[in-house]
């Protein structure tokens, strides 16, 4: 589950759920969603969009309830209610995942805000009766499924989770944040997470009070956006959902934005790597035309480089390496500006530099140019936004939102409408309005942690009415639920859309799969590259590419995208890289055009180069500060050797590598990888290969590349370890440890790859593999734990991540050697039901795992990078399906418990005893880089 802890909304008064039944879909808008909305009797609110493009069904299910409506000494507890609903219901007394597993379901998940929970998930369309039958379950039949042992599992998942988040830096920005800027009693003022003596307080009471305060019907919206109409949507909804009692329908009186009147600030030590601004201030509702006034000033503001802090801040006066402006929020909302200051400057200059820019903007107001640009990439954002139906962002959160914070699902229509419409005398008096007084200022400064107190019990930070809700009535139930839950008898076919091959006169084969719907194109130009390149030169030079080009320098190229709607960028993968241009159909040749610049003519200009060098740099030290990025960017370089041509192939180099890196170098790299005969484009979207070729003949056709061609050399062979080893790397001061656990598999292309993938999942690889449910579901000792291996054409590390506790470390390693022990060659081996289950999850869920562009380009591009024929989407599905338990044990077998590499990251004066203790290995101490503490870790195997 996810918590939302950067929303920052209030609680409205509850309407009128008993609205006529059925609503007609509004009038079509430029950017739209259509929608049909019906109430039931008992007022659960339904919105249905429906969307034929793949099998499947978003089922969004939102209750207007979260950490702003906790009384006072139970803060917290709507995020540790959220975890309860997924422990299991009356009628089905398991993991909520696993039912959903089995069809194939993605993007089950849940989140909380101070004003609301929700609960997702995408099915197979012939699966949606399961979906409703399971959140429907748990909306009317949860409360004989939970005892005080799942209470008290979930309260320790809970506060590793709240440690997690904590211990990561800049971790504990956000509840400071919340606690300064509002009043103490206000619902923001307390973080979602509350606090530990709360979370210990709750009772079983009070998970039932909860729930039946404000998990009813009449409390919720559920949104089914996909593949499936509004008829059969609402027969199926009144089946599952129409027989839940109303809950008391519930008032609330409005809730105070919390307009600040005056500049406070405050300075924040933490283990960063390098100092940090935040600006903010407390600004209106969404739902308010200044709302979204703001959001265009946010983007002129900190919108990227052609921003006017951006050009200020970082390209003009070099005094952060990147700065952002936000508005956002639900209810009630902030304004906020984030700077990450460069190594050596006073924080006060950055102050100083913000200051002085928002002055002029609040005097000034804002060009008309600033304007259109601003308000054509927020077209664009939005339209590339609702290319999903489900997820965090898609069409169904869309629908959601509105529905729930403005009792109107189309109100995206009047918010795009405000934005459209923006003009620079509204913005100039909105941003005086909000921006000229009441910011708060909170500065991160590196240093030791800064100790976090838990605050006395707050107030009741809303006073809530409760009327019986008469007007609501129960239907008769509509389904018998002791048979359980109803699984559907057959699955869709996978739809991948159709390949067409073009070749370009430069010698560049061109992919296209086509995608109508939405007016968007997606190109990915993808180039072999040497796995075993200087470390940090393959990620560097792609991404300065779009740093100035052709006529353009760095500012000018990132305004002239900004002006097309277009987001251009770049990727590397081991052996492979990758420039990506997203554009809007309408502006789509003059996208290219830029697009060519950035591939043929990149500057290279040595001031935007040593731009990026300070700013990779102080990226690679934030992931040195972050426990498990450190822990997992390591493991790598270990398991191959610190010398090794590939120690770095999977990550983007070091400090000293980065530093190292010349101009000459780039150009040499672009001159030698970057060239169109080597290149494959591939292009998914809404255009054909009619209109697609001329306008890349008339951009690139004549692109040539100069100079000799160098030789792709992939070492695919594995390297034996002999022995396990243990790495420890001191966090003093850390909340939790960090375990990784690794060895080197075979590459991608290994025939036996689809059954070590499915060996995986048994194991590690989902939230109900065997290491999960053990050290998180059982033991509570983790917020969770994952195993993986990365897309490699080389010798690829498989890894298991697990953050723990840092009084179970020892314990918890021994669990994990216990059961990769025990499954890859001992009493334990995978099981014919869990082959089954995680196997035919694998094909089920493949049927909607190609609904954006990006999903499918990303699938043509491995096609592309391992050589494989253009039906191996298909040819995998068939794969996946004859895989027997034989096949899955024989890959589980590649892991070897008695050979991993460990790495520890953690307070050593607490972990280091006790790991040493378990004998696992030569337990070694090393830096952020790998190298032992007073030397270098013995390279032998």
């Amino acid at each position: 589950m996810v918590l939302a802890v950067g929303a920052f909304t209030v609680p409205v008064a509850a309407r009128d759920m008993a609205a006529a039944s059925h609503a007609p879909a509004a009038a079509p808008h430029a950017m739209d969603i259509p929608f049909e909305r019906f109430t039931l009797p008992n007022g659960l609110r339904v919105i249905v969009h429906t969307d034929r493009k793949a099998p499947i069904v978003a089922v969004h299910l939102w209750y207007q309830v979260g950490s702003g409506d906790e009384p006072a000494g139970r803060t917290g507890f709507a995020h540790l209610f959220e975890h309860l609903m997924f422990r299991g219901t009356e009628h089905y007394r398991d993991a909520y995942y696993g039912p959903l597993q089995r069809v194939g379901a993605t993007d089950v998940n849940a989140t909380v805000t101070p004003e609301r929970t929700n609960y997702m998930q995408v099915v197979p369309s012939t699966a949606l009766d399961l979906a409703l039958w399971m959140e429907s379950d748990r909306m009317g039949h949860l409360l004989g499924a939970i005892d005080q042992k799942a209470l008290d599992t979930e309260r320790g998942i809970v506060k590793n989770e709240k440690l997690q988040r904590r211990g990561v830096p800049y971790g504990l920005v956000w509840e400071q944040l919340s606690r300064s800027s509002y009043p103490p009693g206000h619902p923001y003022h307390h973080s979602t997470f509350g606090s530990a003596r709360d979370l210990q307080a709750a009772t079983l009471a009070d998970v039932q009070d909860w729930f039946r305060t404000w998990y009813g019907p009449n409390n919720a919206v559920l949104v089914l956006s996909g593949d499936v109409g509004v008829e059969e949507a609402r027969k199926k909804v009144e089946s599952y959902f129409g027989h839940i009692p109303a809950a008391p329908d519930v008032t609330r009186d409005p809730v105070d934005v919390a307009k600040r009147a005056s500049t406070t600030r405050e300075t924040l030590s933490d283990q960063v790597p390098q100092a940090r601004v935040h600006r903010t201030w407390n600004i209106a509702a969404r739902g308010t035309p200044d709302f979204d006034q703001l959001r265009v000033l946010a983007h002129i503001l900190g919108g990227g480089n052609a921003s006017r802090l951006g050009k200020r801040l970082v390209h003009s006066d070099q005094l952060a390496t990147d700065v952002t402006a936000e508005a956002g929020g639900q209810l009630g909302s902030r304004f906020m500006i984030v700077a990450n200051v460069r190594d050596g400057v006073d924080p006060s200059a950055v102050e100083t530099a913000i200051e002085v820019e928002l002055q002029r903007l609040l005097k000034e107001g804002p060009t008309l140019d600033e304007v259109q640009r601003a308000r054509t990439a927020m077209r664009a954002e939005f339209v590339k936004s609702i290319e999903r139906n489900g997820g965090m962002d898609g069409k169904a959160e869309v629908l959601a939102a509105c529905e729930v914070f403005e009792g109107d699902a189309g109100c995206y229509r009047r918010s795009a409408d405000v934005v459209a419409a923006a003009a620079p005398d509204q913005l100039v008096r909105v941003a005086r309005r909000w921006l000229g007084q009441g910011d708060h200022i909170l500065t991160v400064i590196p240093g030791a942690r800064a100790a976090f107190a838990e605050e006395a019990e707050p107030a009741d930070a809303v006073s809530h009415a409760q009327s019986p809700g008469k007007s609501h009535r129960a239907a008769a139930p509509g389904v018998d639920r002791s048979a359980g839950p109803p699984f559907p008898e057959s699955y869709p076919e996978l739809r991948f859309p159709a390949i067409e091959r073009a070749a370009l006169s430069n010698g560049t084969h061109v992919i296209l799969a086509r995608r109508e719907d939405v007016p968007l194109v997606r190109m990915s130009y993808q180039f072999p590259v040497d796995p075993a390149a200087t470390a940090g030169l393959a990620d560097m030079a792609f991404s300065m590419l779009a740093e100035g080009a052709g006529d353009y320098d760095a500012l000018a190229f990132a305004a002239r995208a900004e002006s097309l709607g277009a987001e251009l960028g770049s990727s590397v993968d081991v052996g492979s890289g990758a420039v990506t241009l997203v554009g809007l159909r309408d502006t789509l040749d003059d996208s290219v055009a830029l697009y060519a610049d950035m591939l043929r003519r990149p500057r290279f200009e040595p001031a935007a180069m040593e731009r990026m060098r300070v700013g990779r740099q102080g990226a690679l030290r934030e992931d040195a500060a972050n426990p498990q990025r450190l822990a997992t960017s390591l493991l790598p370089a270990l398991l191959f050797g610190l010398d090794h041509p590939y120690a770095q192939a999977f990550g983007r180099g070091t400090v000293a590598s980065v530093e190292a890196l010349r101009r000459d170098d780039l150009v040499e790299f672009h001159r030698a990888w970057i060239r169109p005969e080597r290149g494959t484009l591939v292009v998914v979207g809404d255009t054909t290969l009619q209109e697609l070729i001329p306008v890349l003949e008339r951009h690139l056709g004549d692109w040539r590349g100069s100079g000799g061609i160098p030789e792709v050399r992939i070492d695919d062979r594995l390297p034996a370890q002999a022995r396990p080893r243990v790495f420890l790397v001191d966090s003093p001061g850390a909340l939790q440890a960090t375990l990784v656990a690794g060895q080197l598999v075979a590459p991608s292309s290994d025939p036996r790859t689809l059954a070590f993938e499915v060996a995986n999942s048994v194991l590690g690889g989902s939230p109900s593999a065997r290491l999960n449910m053990n050290l998180r579901e059982a033991k509570g000792w983790s917020y969770g734990v994952i195993s993986s291996a990365v897309n490699a054409p080389i010798a690829r590390p498989w890894r298991v991540v697990a953050p723990v506790q840092s009084d179970r470390v020892a314990e918890a390693m021994a669990e994990i050697q216990r059961e990769i022990a025990e499954y890859a060659s001992g009493p334990a081996p995978a099981r014919q039901d869990e082959v089954a289950r995680f196997r035919d999850s694998q094909v089920r869920r493949l049927a909607g795992s190609f609904e954006t562009r990006e999903a499918v380009a990303s699938e043509i591009a491995d096609i592309v990078r391992f050589d494989r024929p253009d039906d191996w989407t298909t040819q995998r599905s068939s794969a996946l399906r004859q895989l027997d338990l034989n096949e899955v044990r024989a890959a589980a077998a590649a892991l070897d418990a008695d050979r991993l590499t460990w790495v520890v990251v953690g307070d050593l004066s607490r972990v280091e005893a006790p790991v040493r203790a378990m004998g696992f290995g030569e337990a070694t101490v090393v830096d952020s880089q790998g190298r032992r503490i007073g030397g270098r870790p013995d390279e032998k195997r």
